[in-house]
């Protein structure tokens, strides 16, 4: 099968060529950006002479016309102009943006740009793959999730959708590494800012907030509003997303942990660690794993999530091929059982 890529220049998109480079089903057809026509390792030199393909300009209906699926990995803003002119042809659509995620509303509160189509936002299944997997084989839109909810949702969802904690008292403590801004120049990703130095970023104003709120939502009909805290670490790539919520009663780890191997038995990507072992953010690095683990503090009555990814891969570019192996109805894991890099 043929895969085309729109915005292969950051890092979303490199990620895909990584990925798709060796996966057995899918061949990189083409590969396209508005910003040059270089061959592509002029952009990633790491690529010489490893993928010698030219940037191409964006020929929708060339690409349609020869590709099965497009991965979108244009910024937000771009992405819902395209997939509303590809939704005309007869090809399947995976926006690694958020301009699928929310209503129109929402998006434009919160992403402060213009929303798409309301029409197509709705046929937008939301690839979280471990929970929609029904969903995303029939679709022809995906909207994969964001980076930090896909760590987030899938450390809290078991708990969530058992009615097991008190849902005004969830708080998410999350912190990503500096790729998640993207190659653009930012003062405060730059070397100088970032190299030994841990901050506080879009304080009780992240793009995410509402993407997950609004699959809580869904698992919970008794959602509240959720405190959730960014931070920029200084590492190149990975997330952790430390959780916190009161239990409705008293319950033991090894429950909980129980509950957990169940929710995410026959899902490869979902590590669930034992008891008193937790997660580091290089444990996942380049992969597309997403490990969890957990304590419920008898003292307190609170639990605490630990869940970690790359974002680059399960926030980003991994789990939107996990996505595409679903689509065209092959095992989720194909093309991805990359072993995590370390140390």
């Amino acid at each position: 099968m043929k895969a085309s890529i729109i915005g292969t220049t950051g890092y979303g998109g490199v990620e895909l060529l990584r990925i798709l480079h060796q996966h057995p089903e899918f061949d990189i057809h083409s590969i396209h950006s508005t910003s040059s026509e270089d061959p592509i390792w002029k952009e990633y030199p790491h690529l010489f002479p490893v993928m010698n393909g030219k940037l191409q300009p964006i020929d929708l209906d060339e690409i349609s016309a020869k590709a099965d699926v497009v991965f979108l990995a244009t910024p937000s803003g771009a992405s819902s102009i395209l997939a509303e002119k590809l939704m005309e042809k007869d090809i399947k659509i995976i926006d690694l943006s958020g301009d699928l995620r929310l209503e129109p509303d929402s998006y434009e509160k919160w992403y402060k740009k213009r929303a798409g189509d309301p029409s197509i936002i709705k046929q937008a299944v939301y690839g979280l793959s471990e929970w929609n997997e029904n969903e995303i084989q029939t679709a022809r839109l995906i909207a994969n999730p964001g980076c930090y909810p896909t760590a987030t949702l899938l450390g809290l969802g078991p708990i969530v959708k058992e009615g097991l904690v008190d849902m005004g008292s969830i708080i998410v403590d999350a912190k990503s590494g500096v790729s998640g801004a993207g190659r653009g120049f930012a003062r405060t990703s730059s070397y100088a800012e970032a190299n030994e130095n841990l901050r506080v970023y879009k304080m009780n104003e992240h793009q995410h907030i509402p993407e997950i709120e609004k699959q809580l939502q869904i698992w919970n009909e008794d959602t509240r509003p959720i405190s959730f805290t960014t931070h920029l670490l200084p590492i190149t790539r990975g997330i952790m997303a430390t959780c916190y919520a009161q239990l409705q009663s008293e319950l033991e780890t090894k429950n909980i942990l129980e509950l957990y191997h169940d929710t995410y038995s026959g899902k490869p990507f979902v590590h669930i660690l034992p008891e008193n072992h937790f997660p580091a953010v290089k444990e996942v690095a380049a992969s597309n794993y997403c490990n969890i683990g957990l304590h419920a503090d008898q003292r307190t009555g609170r639990i605490t999530i630990i869940s970690v990814i790359d974002n680059l891969m399960k926030g980003a570019a991994g789990q939107a091929v996990q996505n595409a192996n679903i689509m065209f109805g092959m095992n989720e894991d194909t093309g991805l059982n990359f072993v995590p890099i370390y140390p």
